[in-house]
C-alpha cells in the first residue's frame, strides 16, 4: 500500500481496505463481501473467520496524528453495523455466531501497520 505525493481520503480509504482484505486472507479468512450495502449503509468486508460471520470496519489514515484510526468507529456507526448485520443475515437465511472487528492501518513509508481489533464492540439490544 503506497500513496502518491497527495492521496485523496477516498485513496486512501479504498487502498487501506485492499490491505485489510489481503490480511484477512493471509490468516484464514474467507471474503464473503466488499462494500455490501443495505439500505443507505455500507459494511466495509464480510467475512468468514471458521464459525463466526465477521463484520470488518476498516479505519486508514494517512498518520495518526489525529488520533487512532479505530477511535471513530463511535455509537452511530457500531448501531449502524448491527442494522447491517441483521439485514445481511436475513437476506441470506444465515444461523451463525457473528462478530464486529476493527482494522485500523496507519501507512508508514515502507509499510502500513495494521491492527486487527477482534470482538471491538458488541451489539447493542
Amino acid at each position: 500500500m503506497s500513496f502518491n505525493d497527495n492521496p485523496t481520503n477516498r485513496e486512501i480509504g479504498a487502498a487501506g481496505e485492499d490491505a485489510a482484505v489481503q490480511y484477512l486472507k493471509s490468516k484464514g479468512f474467507v471474503i464473503l463481501e466488499t462494500n455490501w450495502r443495505f439500505g443507505q449503509a455500507e459494511v466495509d468486508i464480510i467475512a468468514k473467520d471458521k464459525t463466526d460471520l465477521v463484520f470488518v470496519e476498516v479505519k486508514t489514515r494517512s498518520s495518526n496524528k489525529f488520533g487512532e484510526p479505530e477511535m471513530a468507529v463511535n455509537k452511530a456507526k457500531q448501531r449502524m453495523y448491527q442494522r447491517l448485520a441483521t439485514g445481511y443475515i436475513e437476506k441470506k437465511n444465515l444461523n451463525m455466531d457473528v462478530r464486529f472487528d476493527i482494522i485500523a492501518i496507519v501507512n508508514k513509508i515502507l509499510e502500513p501497520e495494521i491492527f486487527h481489533i477482534k470482538d471491538a464492540f458488541y451489539p447493542y439490544n
